[in-house]
């Protein structure tokens, strides 16, 4: 049963090595490896969903969106590895980051990687209601523009 469960599990594993970008017709890869070695900004928040505090490193999403689409689009839809689906705007933010490496290690899909996006900071709201960080998104394989 266990061959069977990790046989099943790396397929999925071995496919997570880059993040896609799509803008209209045009689709850009972005290897993990690249955005790992991006990640310039090192910072410590409470993960509700973790129950503790974890030192996340990764990049400005805000500057990565600009760098990649030019600006920021008002609205953009992920898809997860595990197909789950949302669009959302209001990005011009610099409190989001776009998180590759958790406590020193690369994020895998395991550990709800390998990208993440989360805030930075987020005064005022209760760390015991998770539905306070409904934004915060996992497994990310796509980020597609919406204009």
């Amino acid at each position: 049963m266990l061959i069977v469960l990790l046989a099943g599990w790396w397929p999925l594993n071995a496919t997570a090595q880059a993040l896609s970008l799509v803008n209209g017709d045009s689709t850009q890869k972005v290897a993990l490896g690249d955005l790992r070695d991006r990640a310039d900004t090192t910072f410590t928040v409470f993960d509700p969903y973790q129950g503790r505090d974890v030192e996340m490193r990764g990049v400005s999403f805000r500057d990565f969106l600009i760098e990649h689409f030019g600006e920021v689009p008002p609205t953009l839809h992920f898809t997860a590895w595990d197909d789950y689906e949302v669009s959302l705007g209001g990005w011009d933010d610099p409190n989001w980051y776009l998180v590759t490496i958790e406590d020193g290690e690369p994020l895998t899909l395991r550990s709800r990687g390998p990208v993440r996006l989360v805030e930075r900071e987020y005064e005022g709201r209760d760390i015991d209601n998770l539905r306070d960080f409904n934004d915060w998104i996992w497994m990310i394989r796509s980020i597609e523009a919406q204009w």
